[in-house]
């Protein structure tokens, strides 16, 4: 959730998007709220699964990027302003230091630009937002590599983004990130 709050969110005219400055006025609610497109989504707090995956995600991805100096690693709920009118709050965030130091869109407040990677975890509640319009988002926006874990399938699909598409990388074990520096073991994740 935003950590700059009002006490409630300003009316807006019909056909008007929503950006920073309405998503920091949304109730800390227990309620995953994000704007995409300038519209208001919500999604409910995540599953003791869901969290188990993030973590057991998070540990690599902290061991293999930010202790080696690569770069940082954040977990939900961290606020990433993609455009004026897309904030949103992945699951997992990577923004790199190497090649070139993008740690320079890290605020005290959110992440304000595009991350190297995103994982999204999926639940049964935010499936479609992550696989369709999530995935939308992401590739519009540039972001270079975007995850989906679904712990129902035990799968992870990665998709890198090519000629301003993505593309579903083949399944692999251990699953790669990031021109090979991240090296993931699906059993260390279910």
């Amino acid at each position: 959730m935003a950590t700059d709050t009002s006490p409630s969110t300003p009316a807006r005219p019909p056909g008007a998007k929503l950006g920073y400055r309405e998503y920091c006025c949304f109730p800390d609610d227990g309620w995953r709220h994000e704007i995409i497109d300038g519209d208001h989504v919500t999604t409910p707090a995540p599953s003791t699964t869901h969290q188990t995956v993030s973590k057991r995600l998070q540990h690599q991805l902290y061991t293999q990027i930010e202790l080696a100096g690569l770069g940082l690693v954040f977990n939900a709920p961290i606020d990433v302003q993609l455009t004026e009118y897309d904030i949103v709050q992945p699951d997992l965030v990577v923004v790199l230091k190497v090649p070139v130091d993008r740690t320079r869109m890290i605020t005290h407040t959110k992440i304000n630009g595009v991350p190297d990677l995103v994982v999204e975890i999926l639940s049964p509640s935010t499936a479609a937002i992550d696989t369709a319009l999530k995935k939308q988002l992401y590739e519009r926006t540039g972001v270079a590599e975007y995850w989906i874990a679904d712990p129902d399938n035990q799968r992870l699909e990665r998709y890198r983004l090519a000629d301003g598409g993505y593309c579903l990388e083949p399944q692999a074990d251990p699953a790669t990130a990031l021109s090979g520096g991240l090296r993931v073991r699906l059993a260390d994740i279910w």
